[in-house]
């Protein structure tokens, strides 16, 4: 009887609290509504299929309790009964199955006016690629992947040369506009998630994956990888803006396209006129291209790694009881090989990164260039 009574209060409570739960999805801010309304029915589908079986094992549990000299039937086989739960459980399956089928089959389906946006992920950051003059986007391939050419874009190849870059994790998007998502991953799998959208895509390396939405709300929405791709998880995470038209223009107006990347005089000038130095340029392109910034922080956030912001030439404990300054010698062996030493009060996870000379010196020398 103690059970029987303990399965009710377990449903009755169950029922209250997805009826009075705190916890709702954000603010709807696309056109998927018909995402919210598939979760509605499979919720409502489980949630009678919950009730209706607890509630017939409390029953059970209640009426067929044990009692002196009575003893149970034997009833091996119930066609009927057979019959009436395959047809009830068909019923529920399809039920289930059909609005998801339909809803994910628009979802991968874009309208043919719909602007192309690419998204690369990679441990453990996004960055982003639109279409030039030319609308088409250029080929790529993880051969073509550097310092200077992150995404991989096909140098010799005309179409990508106009292809807009962002290699930051904020990008910007126009308002009641339709936008196909193409995603790919340089690494491992990730999952490009922006909860108010109810838009997401596993990110499967070798394939390009893909969906479209249209954002219905400005606002600044934040993304996120939704599969567990590493130690820098938690902190893959991005913005998505939704402006109008015309700001968004004057927004993609300002970002460099892949020809630009390629310019090396640049950087020349940028030297001749008191301005950044080569080595330090080098490295801050190095640093999001070889994922230090999944890690890493630049403004004194927290993150799995320390900051870079002040690092250089401070007093840093080590596990082992020891201490060192952190100067150019440490920065390059910590690099060259991070599981020989560990800081103090972060996890020894940082991966063997394949490194030039060149390229250790500028990440050293860009690591240097923070400490103020």
């Amino acid at each position: 009887m103690a059970i029987a009574i303990a399965l009710f209060v377990i449903i009755v409570g169950s029922v209250l609290f997805h009826v009075l739960t705190p916890w709702w999805l954000p603010p709807l801010a696309s056109n998927w509504g018909r995402m919210d309304d598939t979760l509605f029915i499979t919720v409502v589908i489980t949630g009678i299929f919950f009730v209706v079986i607890n509630l017939f094992v409390v029953y059970a549990v209640w009426r067929f309790r044990h009692r002196e000299g009575s003893r149970a039937d034997y009833a091996p086989e119930n066609h009927k009964l057979e019959r009436w739960l395959i047809g009830i459980t068909t019923v529920g399956i399809v039920a289930l199955l059909a609005p998801g089928l339909a809803v994910y089959a628009d979802y991968v389906r874009p309208p043919r006016e719909a602007m192309v946006l690419e998204v690369v992920g990679q441990q453990w950051q996004w960055r982003f690629r639109f279409p030039g003059q030319d609308g088409k986007l250029g080929g790529s391939d993880a051969r073509f992947v550097n310092a200077t050419n992150p995404l991989g874009i096909d140098p010799d190849d005309a179409a990508g040369q106009d292809d807009i870059l962002i290699v930051a994790n904020e990008v910007h998007l126009p308002l009641n506009k339709p936008v196909q998502m193409l995603m790919r991953s340089h690494d491992v799998l990730h999952d490009f998630f922006v909860p108010n959208f109810r838009a997401r895509m596993n990110i499967v390396p070798g394939m390009v994956s893909s969906f479209w939405f249209t954002p219905t709300k400005l606002g600044r929405y934040e993304a996120m990888c939704a599969q567990l791709c590493g130690v820098g998880h938690p902190v893959m995470r991005g913005h998505v803006v939704i402006e109008e038209e015309a700001a968004f223009q004057s927004w993609l107006a300002l970002q460099p396209t892949f020809a630009n990347t390629l310019t090396p005089a640049q950087a020349v000038a940028s030297t001749a006129t008191g301005g950044a130095d080569p080595l330090v340029a080098q490295g801050r392109s190095l640093a999001p291209s070889k994922g230090c910034i999944g890690c890493h922080s630049v403004d004194g956030s927290a993150g799995v790694g320390p900051t870079w912001k002040g690092l250089y030439g401070k007093l840093e404990s080590l596990d082992d009881g020891t201490t060192v300054t952190v100067d150019d010698a440490f920065l390059a062996d910590f690099i060259r090989d991070p599981k020989a030493r560990s800081i103090k009060g972060f996890p020894p996870v940082m991966p063997l990164l394949p490194l030039t000379d060149e390229e250790l010196a500028a990440l050293v020398a860009y690591i240097k260039s923070q400490r103020s």
